[in-house]
């Protein structure tokens, strides 16, 4: 049975009213006028908030104990870096200087609400447009390094996710046995993949670039939450906009590198990372959604995983990765 402690700590925004986030507002300085709209998002609670003064904003509260509190800054430090280059990103409005901001346990951020709507990578040039401002952000991220941001690594994204799965109890016994054998079996594609691949270069990254997290105004795509941004090699931020056969896909790569190339460079070797960080996102997702059951937001969005066909489902895809990965396909 879970404890109230636990119970609070698994579910931590239990406490987050209406009331409660226009009370922190209120609590800013601001003068939110009634209008309050939960937007799509699971790991925090992120809402649109009419004010009187300074019209629509964005509200996001962190989950509590996800970050340290000098992550968060980092995120909101790289985001306001960005914007200063004048790139179009969501960055935190300061507050009395601070970008963190706290109400009633709390950690919280304000960003401005922006015009734009849902990015369609089928519209003529959108892919190229994406290759030229991730190339402008990369160009960027390279400059310096992320001190206390986390770094892609297979232990954190395939070990822990393999262990974290096996741990939660979901899956029957018959069907625990076979994801360790498939998931290590992937697990050792991962690494050779990323031995085969060679030595790459790390930078700054967005490190949650898929096309939920991009937005579309009159001059092109707007990048939104930055909450997983990290230290990782370039390709990560550009291979979920790929999709398709592979003809397809080396047609999108070469519309979104054509871009690319005019403000940064990468190298072809990184090709070779593309489907070892796909298994590793393949992992990592339903870890995540495993781990944080316990929020009722998750059951409703995902309502399958409790089913024993989700499981079946997912080793099988494991699997199927795994051939992948015994055989790959370069796009170059």
């Amino acid at each position: 049975m879970i404890t109230n402690a636990n119970e609070r700590s698994l579910t931590p925004f239990s406490a987050l009213s209406p009331d409660a986030v226009l009370d922190a507002l209120q609590a800013l300085g601001l003068e939110p006028d009634g209008r309050l709209f939960a937007l799509n998002s699971y790991e925090n609670r992120v809402y649109q908030v009419g004010t009187s003064d300074r019209g629509l904003l964005v509200v996001k509260f962190y989950r509590p104990a996800r970050w340290s509190d000098a992550q968060i800054e980092e995120e909101h430090e790289f985001a306001l870096e960005l914007a200063a280059a004048e790139l179009a990103v969501a960055a935190p409005l300061r507050f009395d200087g601070r970008t963190l901001l706290r109400h009633e346990g709390y950690r919280l951020a304000v960003f401005p609400r922006l015009a734009a709507r849902s990015a369609e990578l089928d519209a003529q040039g959108a892919l190229e447009l994406i290759g030229r401002t991730l190339g402008r952000i990369h160009a960027r991220g390279a400059l310096s390094d992320f001190q206390h941001r986390p770094r892609l690594t297979i232990e954190r994204f395939g070990h822990a996710a393999h262990e974290t799965v096996l741990n939660t109890g979901f899956m029957a016994d018959y069907l625990a046995e076979r994801y360790a054998v498939v998931s290590e079996r992937l697990l050792e594609r991962i690494e050779q993949g990323f031995e085969w691949a060679g030595p790459y270069g790390s930078i700054r990254l967005h490190g949650d670039c898929h096309l939920g997290n991009i937005l579309w105004d009159e001059h092109g795509p707007v990048f939104v939450d930055l909450d997983d941004c990290m230290t990782g090699p370039r390709v990560q931020d550009m291979w979920m906009f790929l999709s398709g056969s592979l003809d397809e896909r080396r047609a999108q790569w070469q519309q979104l590198v054509s871009g690319y190339r005019r403000f940064a460079s990468i190298d072809d070797a990184e090709l070779g990372l593309i489907e070892p960080l796909r298994a590793l996102r393949m992992l990592h997702h339903a870890a995540w959604i495993a781990s944080r059951w316990a929020d009722p937001a998750f059951p409703r969005a995902f309502p399958s995983v409790a089913t024993p066909r989700f499981w079946e489902e997912h080793v099988n895809d494991l699997a199927s990765q795994c051939d992948v990965l015994d055989s790959p396909s370069a796009l170059a």
